[in-house]
């Protein structure tokens, strides 16, 4: 045989063994299975989501079924699916509860999944309300109150209420309450058991709450109980199962007198592991994460001096079942034979079945089933599939998928163009799936090559442009012949033009990391980047991160660059043949981390010394410190003075100075590099500073007023943060002006700023030394200086005579009196009371005037109403007699309406308003005039003209704007005023020479021409002009 021939035949000899090796296996695998639920019957989404997904080449579909019964999404509105899960709104407990299981499949086959629950919780409440009936026993005797929980669903828990909540009955060794029952025990009845006792019941998965009816406790007055050996009313049952991890407990109480002691053992005299937990007086037997050597038989002794008794139950252990062995996925060709094995452990011992596509396999002909291996001979294309070994047992079931797939055709796989960098190596595959096994040889062109692998590839190493061509690999079997070609072109290699550099920058700035290339233009590029080994993702991290540049540009922008942006950048650059890569380091330099551990390490009544551990730099080393400090009485954190005076980037410690004494504080610290301040220091700890002596005395001393016989004494309060300790309060002194003994009283209250003496024998409004100090429980602390105030004086002894009143209008009465003498009482002033009914003079106004004033006006009265009025002086005891009420009548108010038909002409510069007369009703003011209110534009100042007449003439300037109005006068004072007229200095330039005749009541204009000094005639105006002149004149009308 030629050697290129034995080349060929081995070649094609290896691909044979290697083919099936290769297969892709696409059926569905799991992976997310359903899990059980156990929701709230009430809960507040109304929604659940069974959740299952899988895996596998598409169309990858979904159905699921309810108790073995498929569910029909297409006509279920409640129901329906997101990806393989399973979304069920407005639960409905009847229709929803059950078993639901997913199948998952695609074209190669289907797989069923675990089973799941849906179950609901609920928790109803006690159904009698009434207080239950009273348990009467005696002291000494044991008692079970019963709880009887309502009807629910999910785990429970219990607790019951002594009389009232919050007082919950303590488990001890003389009380227990069953978590099982719900019942409360009590041992032994005690005189302090005596009240009302409520069970409490918690759904652990609604979170509800229900309280059962009180249960009254009375003791019995027919004597004590007396001793008696123990009886056990909580046991365990006979027979307890449990599952393999679980957590089991054990619950036993007895009453009896003396209380018993409970004590465990177990009947085969094996000790208990370290795991067993003995819980409420050993009321409880606790056995975690259960395993199969703690099954058995437990015994429960209660024991007093009066005897014993003993229960015993039995655990017996249970385990669902677990793989030990599963099969895989597997490709055979046609003819070949199956086989398959699973196995699992369990209590009980599982039993096995088999399924394909979600079908039960029966075993017959080709198939064999036995326990649980799966065997099939003689295979063909229909056994492909997705087969599942089940194992089962009363506590559950386990599925183990896998994918036969039956191979008895010829495909190959296709072969793309194909590009090399020059020199590298080139490996070009050909594995067909295939069975029987295909044999495979390549060609260049048209000639054959015999360079291959074992496995029938092809490889050129060390490639130059003259091993561009087109290459074809021809895969044949009994089935027929398949080939694919591919073409390689060769590239030359690509070059970075353009790196990155190390950098430094500040946070917050923005920078562009250069990566530039050149490359042969047959290649395809693409460019990416990784910060500290993980790839940039450009959608999710855009605002930090833009990739810029053209085709062979593929430049990072970093914008806004914070802290965590420092670190690793690495630019890679894929093109089809190569992959090529360049770095650079950022630093990024930002104001320092927040220091850390601050703590008071010594404190006195004005200085603590502080210590802390430096935060982070960086990048830029630390230059200094500052310490804040904050109190209650602080607003926020407050910058403090420290010793030393700059606590530079070396130091840990400092002493802050200038605090006050027996305040809380808390301190932390803020480092700053040239970058700026950084972010604060967690707080320290709360510390009270020392107490001291007060150093701070009272302020704003005076006072004054009172009543008769009164020194009143008034001062500002000392802030807490300056009382420097506890026990704080004031030391008021006094003594009469040029006297040497001073009398002395103290206010332990700290927030009272106000102190009366009083004494028969002090004199009417006279002066009094006084100063006010400060004290704590470390003693006196300085006092304030000396002011001078007067004792209370006595109210003036005399009314003012000679009272009169003259109404001025209709809201507006003047009151006139005489002065008084001279009288031994102090006048401060005098105030006027006035009442509408004399026979209601307790609804009282009042006007005081300060000084010695005669005359007051008194404002805001009504119309046309008679009104009582009297005088009487006042100082700081408060006002005197007051004078014989007189009364007066107010005026009749002034008409209501407006003066109208105003009209106005402008000759030069005079204006001339003409208007209607206002006639009064009869319950009105008569008119006594007329005023007249001229404001200029630019102007606050406002000119009045009074006048009886109905016309008036004023003077304007050309220069300003005029806003007029008029209102009728009357006794009763000012009626309502006319609407505003405008008079705007446009009218003047154009009335030049003219007469402006404007009424507001119509939207009438006349222009009369005016005459010249020297003779008469008429003025000639373009329409132009007369136009602007009739906008003008419009406008003023309105303006």
């Amino acid at each position: 045989m030629l050697p290129w021939r034995q080349i060929v035949l081995l070649s094609i000899t290896g691909c044979l063994a290697a083919c099936t090796e290769d297969v892709i296996f696409q059926g569905p695998r799991w992976r997310t299975e359903p899990s059980d639920l156990i929701l709230p019957i009430n809960s507040p989404d109304q929604e659940a989501t069974i959740t299952c997904e899988a895996e596998g080449s598409s169309p990858l579909q979904y159905r699921w079924s309810l108790n073995g019964t498929l569910i029909d999404l297409g006509n279920d509105y409640r129901r329906h699916m997101s990806g393989g899960s399973l979304i069920i709104s407005n639960l409905d407990k009847d229709q929803d509860t059950g078993v639901y299981q997913c199948t998952a499949f695609n074209t190669w086959g289907a797989i069923l999944s675990r089973r799941a629950s849906l179950q609901f919780a609920y928790l109803d409440n006690f159904k009698s309300q009434t207080v239950r009936s009273a348990v009467n026993v005696r002291e000494g005797q044991g008692v079970v109150l019963l709880c009887g929980p309502p009807a629910h669903s999910g785990e429970l828990t219990f607790a019951w209420i002594f009389n009232e909540y919050p007082y919950f009955v303590q488990q001890d060794s003389r009380r227990f309450i069953s978590q099982e029952t719900g019942s409360l025990y009590i041992a032994k009845v005690e005189s302090s058991d005596v009240g009302n006792y409520t069970c409490v019941v918690n759904n652990t998965v609604t979170r509800e709450k229900v309280l059962s009816s009180p249960t009254p406790l009375v003791l019995r007055s027919d004597g004590v109980m007396g001793e008696y050996e123990p009886k056990i009313e909580v046991h365990f049952p006979d027979s307890v199962p449990a599952a393999k991890e679980s957590v089991v407990k054990l619950e036993c109480f007895a009453l009896g007198n003396p209380v018993p002691e409970i004590s465990w053992r177990r009947t085969s005299g094996i000790p208990f592991p370290s795991k067993v937990k003995m819980k409420n007086s050993n009321a409880v037997l606790e056995i975690p994460n259960l395993q199969q050597e703690d099954a058995g038989t437990y015994e429960c002794m209660a024991e007093n001096r009066r005897g014993k008794n003993a229960a015993r139950g039995r655990i017996s252990f249970h385990a669902k079942p677990h793989w030990l062995q599963t099969m895989t996925d597997t490709a055979l060709s046609i003819e070949e034979n199956l086989f398959w094995e699973c196995k699992a452990t369990g209590k009980p011992k599982p039993s096995y079945s088999w399924l394909k596509n979600g079908d039960q396999v029966v075993a017959e002909g080709r198939v064999q089933i036995e326990n649980g291996a799966l065997s099939i001979a003689a295979l063909n294309l229909s056994d492909s599939g997705m087969y599942q070994c089940v194992a089962e047992n009363k506590h559950g079931i386990i599925y183990s998928s896998a994918q036969l797939m039956v191979l008895g055709k010829i495909a190959s796989l296709p072969l793309a163009l194909l590009k090399a960098r020059s020199g590298s190596e080139v490996t070009l595959e050909c594995k067909p799936q295939a069975s029987p096994p295909a044999i495979s040889l390549w060609k260049k062109g048209n000639e054959i090559l015999i360079t291959l692998l074992p496995n029938g590839t092809l490889k050129i190493t060390n490639v130059t442009r003259r091993d561009a061509a087109s290459y074809t690999c021809v895969a044949k079997n009994q089935f027929g012949t398949a080939s694919t070609t591919g073409r390689l072109i060769i590239t030359e290699p690509t070059r970075i033009t353009m790196r990155p550099t190390n950098m430094e920058i500040i946070v917050g700035e923005s920078i562009v990391l250069p990566c530039q290339i050149a490359c042969d233009p047959a290649l395809d590029v693409s460019f990416s980047w990784a910060f500290n080994g993980q790839l940039i993702d450009f959608q999710r991290d855009s605002d930090h991160f833009e990739r810029v540049g053209g085709s062979i540009s593929g430049d990072l922008m970093i914008r806004n660059i914070q802290l965590n942006h420092g670190g690793k950048y690495v630019c890679v650059i894929d093109t089809d043949v190569e992959s090529l890569s360049t770095s650079a380091i950022l630093v990024v330099k930002g104001p320092p981390g927040p220091p850390d551990k601050v703590a008071v390490e010594e404190i006195t009544d004005s200085t603590a010394q502080l210590s802390w551990t430096p935060g982070r730099d960086n990048g830029s080393p630390i230059t200094g410190y500052i310490i804040q400090a904050r109190t209650p009485f602080t607003v926020g954190w407050q910058a403090v003075d420290t010793v030393p005076e700059v606590v530079n980037g070396n130091m840990l410690t400092a002493t802050v100075v200038g605090l006050n004494a027996w305040v809380e504080y808390e301190f932390r610290v803020v480092a700053r590099n040239t970058v700026g301040l950084g972010e604060p220091s967690p707080a320290s700890t709360k510390t009270r500073t020392e107490d001291a002596i007060p150093d701070t005395a009272p302020t704003d001393v005076g006072g004054g007023g009172g009543t008769k016989s009164e020194l009143v004494i008034t001062w500002e309060p000392v802030p807490e943060e300056l009382q420097n300790g506890e026990g704080f309060g004031y030391i008021i002194a006094f003594r009469p002006v040029g006297t040497v003994t001073w009398t002395r009283a103290v206010i332990s209250t700290p927030g009272v700023a106000r102190y009366v003496f009083r004494n028969d024998t002090i004199p009417p409004f006279s002066p009094f030394d006084v100063k006010v100090g400060a004290y704590n429980n470390r003693g006196e602390g300085p006092f304030s200086s000396i002011a001078t105030v007067y004792s209370a004086e006595e109210v003036p002894s005399v009314a003012p005579k000679r009272v009169r009143t003259r109404s001025v209008s209709a809201v507006q009465i003047e009151v006139i009196w005489e002065a008084l003498p001279a009288i031994p009482e102090r006048v401060l002033g005098y105030e006027a009371v006035y009442w509408e009914d004399d026979t209601k003079p307790d609804t009282v106004g009042k006007v005081r005037i300060s000084g010695n004033y005669t005359l007051v006006n008194i404002t805001g009265l009504k119309a046309n109403t008679v009104y009582y009025l009297s005088v009487a002086a006042f100082n700081t005891a408060g006002p005197g007699p007051q004078s014989a009420p007189i009364n007066t009548t107010t005026k009749k108010p002034p008409p209501d309406r407006a003066p109208l038909n105003i009209q106005w002409t402008m000759i030069g510069s005079t204006l001339t308003l003409h208007w209607d007369p206002v006639v009064a009703m009869e319950t009105e003011s008569k008119v006594t005039g007329y005023l007249v209110l001229l404001k200029r534009h630019r102007y606050n100042d406002i000119n009045t003209i009074l006048t009886n007449k109905t016309t008036v003439e004023l003077s304007l300037s050309a220069n300003d704007n005029y806003l007029i109005q008029i209102k009728a006068m009357s006794e009763g004072g000012e009626g309502a005023g006319s609407e505003p007229i405008h008079i705007h200095k446009l009218s003047f330039l154009l009335l030049i020479g003219g007469v402006f005749l404007v009424s507001s009541q119509a939207a009438l204009l006349v222009f009369v021409a005016g005459m010249g000094a020297r003779g008469s005639g008429a003025i000639r105006l373009s329409p132009l002009y007369l136009s602007a002149v009739l906008i003008s004149a419009m406008l003023c009308s309105v303006w």
